[in-house]
């Protein structure tokens, strides 16, 4: 059995791989060749761990991914989040690899948003907003530019210091990135927003978005949290979800105005897969609002584990 540390992982691991990765992933779920349960919680010490399978039967990907989120860790001197994913060799049951959780997850969520933004966004989407400056922050600025030549990326956080290391880790990344004051600042006029933060609450004004723009969705990813408010999902017009029956087990930003009655289930209009695999289409006209809501599933970590392995 082979073990991949996140150095390991950051050489031979590219966000075009993951992307690639991702459409495999997306694409079997939607044609039925995906075994992905819901991920199962179990509470322990001042935290939860969450148990996430998969099986990939086009792509014979078997595994899963344990992640382990306690708050009190920041007072322990160890990060919030740690994880690690392991496959099997889907013949034998043979452990095959374990690896470093929080990079995987780190990249296969931006490649997520980097896929729903080639099939999305704009064709000639030049400005994106990234609100948050942790990981996924970090990784959503190198998706977004995988898939769009932007011009310029503009970074928001509720800690002004973590944006501004961001924006200046970032400056050679091929465009310009800086930081901004507010989420106002970041979103008007943007063609893509990427929503990264750990708010429990919406995290920008509707009324801001551009006509045309396309909304990613990852850091909310339980029933009673959301990122987006009333006054913009109520101006989207394609919500796009990476799994039907996660996305209305856990996604807040679409159960909380689904079960208040401000927008129809039917709002949700497509899995990504469907939309990869040319049964739906990500985007008809150019003034339409999109919206691309991930809660992230294991079918991604374990298509990106392959990847890597």
């Amino acid at each position: 059995m082979k073990l991949l540390t996140r150095s390991d992982l950051q050489k031979c691991l590219s966000m075009n791989d993951t992307i690639d990765a991702m459409a495999e992933a997306f694409s079997e779920l939607s044609a039925g060749t995906a075994n992905v349960p819901l991920r199962t919680p179990i509470r322990a010490g001042d935290g939860v761990s969450l148990f996430m399978p998969a099986h990939l039967t086009a792509s014979h990907a078997l595994g899963m991914k344990l992640v382990s989120v306690h708050g009190g860790n920041l007072q322990r001197g160890l990060p919030a989040i740690l994880a690690f994913v392991a496959l099997v060799d889907e013949e034998t049951g043979e452990p095959l690899v374990i690896m470093d959780g929080g990079y995987i997850t780190a990249m296969r969520t931006a490649a997520g948003s980097g896929l729903a933004t080639k099939y999305m966004a704009s064709p000639d989407a030049k400005v994106a907003a990234i609100i948050g400056a942790g990981p996924q922050g970090r990784a959503h600025i190198q998706a977004m530019l995988s898939v769009r030549p932007l011009e310029e990326i503009r970074v928001v956080s509720r800690n002004p210091a973590s944006a501004e290391k961001l924006a200046g880790e970032m400056r050679q990344a091929g465009c310009a990135v800086r930081a901004v004051a507010t989420s106002g600042e970041a979103v008007r006029g943007a063609d893509i927003v990427c929503l990264c933060s750990s708010s429990a609450v919406p995290v920008f004004d509707g009324a801001d978005l551009k006509p045309g723009a396309h909304i990613n969705g990852v850091g909310s990813h339980t029933p009673t949290t959301r990122e987006i408010g009333d006054d913009a999902i109520t101006r989207i017009q394609r919500v796009v979800v990476d799994m039907r029956t996660a996305a209305m087990a856990e996604a807040g930003d679409l159960i909380i105005p689904i079960k208040a009655g401000t927008v129809p289930e039917s709002i949700v209009y497509a899995e990504l897969g469907e939309v990869v695999l040319g049964q739906k289409k990500g985007r008809e006209s150019a003034d339409e609002i999109t919206f691309f809501k991930s809660v992230g599933i294991a079918a991604q970590d374990v298509a990106a584990g392959r990847a890597a392995f």
